[in-house]
C-alpha cells in the first residue's frame, strides 16, 4: 500500500491567521461573519488530486481542482468523506446497552469518535433486559435532539435480543435475556428511540422472523441477519421480506460448523444481501476478507467497527454484566469462558487501511466501504460523499506506516476536532 503525504494542509486563509477557537467561532458563524465560504485544501482521496473544497452554510458548495504544478501532492493531506460506522456498542468507556447510561456518556463517546474520524454513526443496543433498553433507548433519543452531538446521530441500531440462543451464534449477548421478535415489544423499543431506529440485526430462523423482517422493511426499517444459523431456504425468505445486510459476516458464529451447509455460503451467494465486515484483523482473517470483498464488491461491501466501550481503553481484564472481559493489547476483547469474541477495540480507521491490505483494494474502494456504501444502505443521502450539495462532513488526514492518521475532523462544516 501506497503511503501518503505527511504535509500540512490548509484549512483556508483563515487558518494562516486566527486560532481553532477563532476559526471555530467563524465556521458556526456561516457565511454571516466570513462573507466568504470556508475554504478546506487537500488531496482528494479517490485519485490523490489537489483541491479546494468550499463550504457554505454548512454543506459544500463547490469544488475547484487545483494545479499540481506547485508540487502541493506533497504538502497536502488526503480529504475524505467523515467515516460512517453503523454499528457503535460503546466508545471510550462508555456502553451504550446499559441502565447507568447518561446523556454526557454519549457526548463523551461521540466526541472520541471525532477524534477517530467517525462523523455519523449508529448507537448500537444489543441484548438485554426490556427495562435496560427502554432506558437506554430514551438516553440516545435526547442524544439525537442534542445540539453538540446529535448531527452525528441519525438513528440507532438494535442487534439482539432477536436472536438464535444457541452456544456459538449467540456469541458474547446473553442468554437470559435473548427472546424471540416481538412487535409490540418493538414498538415500546421505537417509541422510547423517538421513532429513530434505522437498523435491526435478528436470527431469521427465529419464530415469527420473517413477518417482523416484512413489517420492519414497510417501516423503512434495515434488516441484517445476523447471530444466526439459519438454512439457505430461510435465508432466501429473508431476503425476499427485504433483509439488506449480512451483520458481521464471518462472525456471530459457533466455533465447529459444517462445511457445506452453513450460514455463510448461501449469505455470500444472496446478492441482495451486503455484507458488514470487522477488518480489524481479529474478527476476520485476511483471506476471508479478500474473499468477502471479492463476492460482494466494492459497493457491497460495509465496514463496520463493532466497537465496544473498551476501545480507547488500556489491554487488561474487565467485568461487564458479570461477565470476565479480556482486553489484548492488539484490541481483541474475549470471553473466555464461552470462547467467543465480545465486540471489538479497534477504530474504524484500521479498517479501512486493513482492507487495502488484505483485499487489494484502492483507497477510494475502502474508504467508500465507510462512508459512501454505508450512507446508502442507511438512505441517508446528504452524507458520505464528496459532492456539491452534501453535508460538509470531512476527514483530512495522512496515511503513516500503513495506518491512517487523522488530523482534522469537520461536522457539518464545522471542526469538531483538530490534533493541532
Amino acid at each position: 500500500m501506497k503511503e501518503g503525504s505527511l504535509g500540512r494542509s490548509v484549512v483556508s486563509s483563515l487558518r494562516r491567521t486566527v486560532s481553532p477557537v477563532a476559526l471555530t467561532l467563524v465556521l458556526l458563524a456561516g457565511s454571516v461573519l466570513a462573507r466568504e465560504p470556508l475554504r478546506v485544501e487537500g488531496l482528494l482521496y479517490w485519485d490523490r488530486s489537489p483541491a479546494v473544497i468550499e463550504i457554505r452554510d454548512g454543506k459544500i458548495e463547490r469544488i475547484q481542482r487545483r494545479d499540481n504544478r506547485d508540487g502541493l501532492e506533497e504538502r497536502l493531506l488526503y480529504v475524505a468523506p467523515g467515516l460512517i460506522d453503523n454499528q457503535v456498542n460503546g466508545y471510550d468507556g462508555v456502553t451504550f446497552s446499559s441502565d447507568e447510561l447518561t446523556l454526557e456518556g454519549v457526548r463523551r463517546a461521540t466526541r472520541a469518535l471525532w477524534k477517530d474520524g467517525v462523523t455519523t454513526f449508529l448507537p448500537t443496543l444489543t441484548t438485554n433486559s426490556h427495562e435496560t433498553l427502554l432506558h437506554a433507548f430514551s438516553i440516545l433519543a435526547s442524544a439525537a435532539d442534542d445540539a453538540e452531538i446529535g448531527p452525528s446521530i441519525p438513528g440507532f441500531h438494535l442487534e439482539g435480543p432477536y436472536i438464535s440462543p444457541e452456544d456459538g451464534y449467540r456469541g458474547s449477548h446473553l442468554r437470559e435475556y435473548v427472546r424471540p421478535p416481538d412487535w409490540s415489544e418493538f414498538a415500546q423499543y421505537r417509541r422510547a428511540a423517538g421513532e429513530r431506529i434505522l437498523q435491526v440485526t435478528l436470527a431469521p430462523e427465529t419464530e415469527g422472523a420473517i413477518e417482523f423482517i416484512r413489517r420492519s422493511v414497510e417501516d423503512g426499517i434495515r434488516v441484517g441477519l445476523g447471530h444466526h444459523n439459519a438454512s439457505a431456504e430461510i435465508i432466501r425468505r429473508a431476503a425476499d421480506a427485504g433483509a439488506v445486510i449480512s451483520t458481521h459476516l464471518g462472525n456471530g458464529c459457533a466455533n465447529l460448523i459444517h462445511r457445506h451447509d452453513n450460514p455463510f455460503w448461501p449469505q455470500l451467494a444472496e446478492g441482495r444481501l451486503s455484507a458488514s465486515i470487522i477488518a480489524d484483523g481479529i474478527h476476520l482473517r485476511p483471506e476471508q476478507v479478500r474473499v468477502f470483498f471479492k463476492v460482494k464488491g466494492s459497493a457491497r461491501t460495509i465496514l463496520t467497527s463493532d466497537a465496544t466501550q473498551f476501545a480507547g481503553m488500556p489491554p487488561g481484564e474487565y467485568v461487564q454484566d458479570g461477565r470476565r472481559l479480556v482486553v489484548t493489547p492488539d484490541g481483541m476483547v474475549s470471553y473466555p469462558e464461552q470462547n467467543v469474541l465480545a465486540g471489538a477495540a479497534v477504530p474504524l480507521t484500521v479498517g479501512v487501511t486493513n482492507l487495502m491490505d488484505f483485499a487489494d483494494s484502492s483507497l477510494a474502494d475502502a474508504v467508500h466501504a465507510a462512508t459512501r456504501n454505508t450512507a446508502r444502505l442507511l438512505g441517508l443521502g446528504d452524507r458520505g460523499e464528496i459532492r456539491p450539495g452534501s453535508r460538509a462532513d470531512l476527514i483530512l488526514f495522512s496515511l503513516e506506516e500503513g495506518r491512517i492518521r487523522i488530523h482534522m475532523t469537520i461536522l457539518a462544516g464545522r471542526i469538531v476536532y483538530d490534533a493541532q
